[in-house]
């Protein structure tokens, strides 16, 4: 695999999905903040200001898994559809620089996303005078982007073999369902049913656990996981990221065009 044919897939995606105003999210999110801290005053004095470092933390993450899942999803499919893939297979690139750049090129923009958000989050809060865990926030925003990077690469192996559509449904699906896979093991477990049990505990392993990678419930107050914990979980993340793109890239190169 050649980095630089990597990283030239890389730009092109990153400067098109710049250039369909994806980042005008970000002014909807300041926007988003502004309005909360005017209108919910009393209810955030109540509550020491956790409601809207809450409300500001899980904006975010709605916002970067909006992009990653819907332009995730179309980002092999549109090529496909269009045929367009066969120029780019015409040419000296392999599938697996194919695939991996567009994957880089997605995450570069979901880096930039969250990067932009969190300064514009913590901005908005000193200069309203709202106290915050400044590091918890900074290492939150670090598992957001690696977070979107993994529901990217799951978006990107549902849309080299299914529509756009699909790829949409079944990625919200796999989200949804691994932020709460930990949890499906200990109800299979309270079932006291062996087969329910066997079912629950092969979702968990087939699944990602994203509970590993979501720390924004523990950086509002600022209590995050020990340093060694938090490089296994991002550990595992990255893992499960080369070990979607390798099956994403195995499904593609089988694809007949």
């Amino acid at each position: 695999m050649s980095l630089s044919r990597t990283l030239v897939i890389a730009s092109n995606v990153f400067r098109e999905v710049i250039r369909d105003r994806v980042l005008y999210l970000v002014a909807l999110f300041a926007l988003f903040l502004v309005v909360c801290i005017r209108l919910l005053p009393e209810i955030a004095a109540a509550t020491e200001n956790k409601i809207i470092l809450d409300v500001g933390l899980a904006a975010m993450s709605l916002l970067g898994l909006v992009i990653a899942v819907f332009v995730g999803t179309g980002l092999i499919n549109k090529e496909i559809e269009k045929r367009t893939v066969l120029v780019l297979i015409a040419k000296p690139i392999s599938r697996t620089e194919f695939i991996v750049g567009k994957h880089l090129g997605l995450s570069a923009v979901l880096a930039v996303l969250v990067a932009t958000m969190t300064a514009i989050y913590m901005g908005v809060l000193s200069f309203s005078r709202i106290p915050y865990p400044a590091l918890s926030i900074l290492i939150n925003s670090l598992f957001l982007f690696l977070l979107l990077s993994l529901i990217t690469a799951v978006a990107i192996a549902f849309g080299v073999f299914t529509s756009s559509l699909l790829a949409t449904l079944l990625t919200f699906t796999v989200y949804l369902m691994g932020s709460f896979s930990a949890n499906l093991v200990v109800l299979g477990a309270q079932s006291k049913n062996s087969t329910v049990e066997a079912a629950t505990q092969t979702l968990y392993l087939v699944l990602p656990d994203l509970s590993r990678l979501d720390l924004k419930n523990q950086a509002v107050y600022g209590l995050l996981p020990g340093t060694t914990q938090l490089l296994e979980n991002a550990g595992y993340g990255v893992l499960y990221i080369v070990l979607l793109l390798a099956i994403a890239t195995l499904i593609f190169s089988r694809r007949e065009f």
